[in-house]
């Protein structure tokens, strides 16, 4: 296939792949920009049905870094990795070892970090062939807790803004994916007083959540069709599309899911079906938010990534408000904000290069 001619492929800078025989790796790292710094951005492993697959979704995940980075308040600039394997069957040390070899490789245009199937355990084996790697366990950790407590904080923001409370008691919502972002953001909703309907692929990952919750297990290919208060996508992207719109009929649309719009139409079609919808490279910012206090000058310090990720709540806040003025979506309300900070780097670098 030709990157190229992806529907996907939004300018990238580079796309890299990388394969290691012995271990059975088969890598992708997209670079979309660097304009506001290094691309950060992290790793996914995941079954992919075939090489077009992953690279449509390596695309797809480097553009929504950059815009997330941008709208964070970062200087990374985005970037994505996938590894084409089944996590639980096919992943070994000597496979990310080898991860690590093919990001030393890219001499630090790309710093990677954990993403779905990867964790810290893997980062670790990274670590041991390259430094440009966040997220470690001694470090800032595993940031799906800092992800989960951003897409709460926009939950909130959002039932504020529809509303006109942010209160969760008896709000019913709707939590698609358990993994580690998806748990504990249905725990913080659970403690908070909201009911759960809750779905996911992995039997056990529902046993455990519903266990501790009381949360109703529905299927996944139904779940967004629940009649709940908020529909929170967790898992991949996509879900937001012709199929799923119209049956969707939650009044919010937030969660910790990348790339959850299927094309950027559907931004529209939610909102003249009067869903508000909160961007996702926004509301799940709150992992890369604490990576990036690991890579500051300071170095990590959990109290002010925890303030940086609350902040999130607010910039939804004014998203909401900004959409609802100008009559403008939420995700081209956000998209211009990003582009905008984007815009002025390029500005400051051209004219630095130029003096």
């Amino acid at each position: 296939m030709s990157v190229f001619s992806c529907a996907a492929f939004d300018g990238h800078e580079q796309v890299i792949f990388g394969h290691d025989p012995e271990t059975g790796l088969k890598a992708i790292v997209a670079l979309h920009s660097t304009v506001l710094g290094p691309g950060v951005g992290g790793c996914r492993m995941w079954a992919y049905p075939d090489e077009a697959a992953a690279v449509t979704d390596v695309l797809r995940l480097a553009r929504g870094m950059t815009y997330k980075n941008a709208m964070a308040g970062l200087d990374f600039g985005g970037a994505k990795a996938v590894i084409l394997g089944d996590a639980r069957r096919d992943k070994t040390p000597a496979m990310m070892r080898a991860f690590g070899r093919f990001v030393e490789s890219l001499a630090g245009r790309y710093i990677t970090a954990e993403d779905v199937g990867i964790g810290t355990d893997d980062m670790a084996h990274v670590r041991r062939e390259t430094g440009h790697v966040l997220g470690l366990a001694e470090t800032s950790g595993d940031p799906s807790p800092f992800t989960a407590l951003g897409v709460f904080l926009g939950i909130r923001a959002a039932l504020a803004h529809a509303r006109g409370s942010d209160e969760l008691t008896g709000v019913t919502v709707a939590v698609q994916g358990l993994g580690h972002v998806g748990a504990d953001l249905a725990r913080r909703l659970h403690e908070s007083g909201a009911r759960l309907v809750v779905a996911d692929i992995h039997r056990d990952a529902t046993d455990r959540v519903a266990a501790a919750t009381g949360a109703r297990v529905v299927d996944p290919a139904v779940i967004h069709a629940e009649p709940v208060d908020v529909y929170a996508p967790c898992a991949l992207g996509a879900v937001l599309n012709d199929r799923t719109i119209p049956e969707i009929k939650a009044g919010i649309v937030a969660g910790a899911a990348n790339n959850q719009l299927a094309e950027p139409r559907h931004a529209r079609m939610l909102a003249d079906r009067g869903v508000l919808y909160a961007p996702d490279y926004v509301i799940n910012a709150g992992g890369v938010i604490n990576i990036a206090v690991e890579h500051g000058p300071a170095g990590y310090d959990v109290a002010r990534a925890t303030a940086l990720v609350r902040g999130i709540g607010d910039t939804m806040s004014r998203i909401f408000a900004e959409a609802a003025r100008t009559g403008r979506t939420t995700a081209e309300v956000a998209d211009a904000m990003a582009e905008a900070r984007i815009r002025a780097a390029a500005a400051k670098k051209k004219a630095a290069d130029a003096a």
